[in-house]
């Protein structure tokens, strides 16, 4: 099974979301929320991530999770992860009671790929204060992919993990699961980086957007925006269209994509310090904002 099927499949059986001008969006991924560990890269970056996503939650926009959000292969149980980061997930489920929570899975949280284990540990959650179970993320569906169609205009924006061009990481994922909570979580500690992720081995990520790129080409320069290798990618018109939101465990900062009024930009979160010393967490515009109009014409 090549990297072009697996692309493919995932855009014929995408969920399609209908969007306007009015529309607005804001695209992370690779959260990797753990369980607050000496392992959990998110612990350091959570409250960056919970200011960020409370604003957008507050501005009205859809918030679009293109996989690798929980840390499914260095911890077993999900039940870890909701108790490191409960008010996350109790922000989650604010969005997903308005209708504007779209998840999908990656690699590290591919078990989310049965409905099943969805619904057996994300629908509800025990509350030990009130020693019942409590609503979580009742009927929510993960899927591999997600279309951005335009209401007007029938312009397709392809939103996946993109892990799909990832052979190893895609078809092996349980050995990868395994080999990274018997060896690498370990060594984690000590600074030894997994190189079966594409995110610390710069020859495999090349490889990884080579393959998308050229699948794109094929799809007549479809807009595609991914996340899986962690590095920004916001290129111009008239260049292939694959984007890349970054992730949420950069060292001291947060990067995602912004789709506002028919516009994409590349933005990141981070801390600033103030002129009298005290901290803020701040937005930064990274690129654009330009308008995805300017790539249907760069098509044509």
């Amino acid at each position: 099974m090549s990297s072009r099927f697996r692309l493919s499949r995932a855009y014929e059986r995408a969920k399609v979301i209908p969007f306007d001008d009015s529309s607005k969006f804001i695209l992370f991924s690779d959260c990797h929320r753990g369980d607050n560990s000496f392992a959990d890269d998110f612990a350091n970056n959570r409250n960056i991530y919970f200011h960020a996503l409370t604003h957008y939650f507050r501005d009205g926009f859809e918030y679009c999770e293109l996989g690798d959000g929980d840390e499914l292969w260095e911890n077993i149980r999900f039940e870890s992860i909701f108790q490191a980061h409960k008010n996350v997930f109790k922000l989650l489920k604010q969005f997903h009671l308005e209708k504007r929570l779209h998840m999908i899975w990656g690699n590290h949280d591919m078990v989310y790929k049965d409905p099943k284990y969805v619904e057996k540990h994300l629908f509800q959650y025990f509350e030990p204060v009130e020693d019942c179970e409590k609503d979580l993320l009742e009927g929510i569906q993960y899927h591999e992919a997600i279309v951005l169609k335009h209401k007007e205009t029938q312009q397709e924006l392809f939103l996946a993990h993109g892990h799909q061009a990832d052979w190893w990481n895609y078809t092996f994922w349980r050995w990868g699961r395994f080999l990274v909570r018997i060896l690498w979580k370990p060594l984690q500690v000590w600074g030894i980086a997994d190189p079966t992720s594409p995110a610390k081995n710069y020859i495999e990520l090349k490889k990884v957007e080579r393959r998308i790129k050229k699948w794109i080409l094929e799809k007549n320069l479809l807009i595609t925006i991914v996340g899986h290798t962690h590095r920004p990618r916001f290129p111009e018109p008239g260049e292939i269209p694959l984007f890349n939101d970054g992730s949420c465990v950069h060292p001291r900062s947060i990067t995602g994509i912004e789709i506002v009024k028919g516009t994409i930009a590349l933005i990141k979160w981070q801390i600033a310090t103030k002129d009298d010393g005290t901290l803020q967490i701040v937005r930064v515009l990274l690129e654009g904002p330009q308008s995805l109009a300017d790539y249907q014409k760069a098509k044509q």
